[in-house]
């Protein structure tokens, strides 16, 4: 038990860092409200109006697809390191996550996600 009391510490301490800093700020720091600097603010302009129409998400959906696969073949690299230690078992293992990955991303295309519109 006692080789978990550095683990339980540093969740402690990195809980309580987080606590301070979230909170010092109200705290410590100044409290001037001001009309002026509640006003919305973009680009050193003053926002006319709102967009109209719908907003494309589109690029949204191709970065999130971008991050959700880029993130699964991550997991390819402990594994080309591992290769020769797991064996046959590790190529196989492999060979189902590349699967389903691939089948994720044959979905993805198959939906239109990837087209450009």
């Amino acid at each position: 038990m006692l080789e978990y009391a550095a683990i339980l510490l540093l969740a402690v301490l990195a809980l309580g860092v987080a606590l301070i800093m979230l909170f010092a700020n109200q705290l410590f720091g100044p409290k001037r409200p001001n009309p002026f600097k509640a006003k919305p603010f973009e680009c050193g302009k003053d926002p006319i109006a709102l967009p109209a129409g719908r907003l494309p998400i589109h690029f949204y959906v191709v970065a999130m697809l971008f991050v959700v696969f880029d993130a699964e073949l991550v997991f390819l690299f402990p594994w080309a390191v591992l290769a020769r230690e797991l064996g046959w078992f590790g190529l196989l293992e492999m060979g189902a996550f590349l699967g389903i990955v691939i089948a994720g991303f044959a979905y993805a295309w198959k939906q239109g996600a990837l087209e450009w519109r």
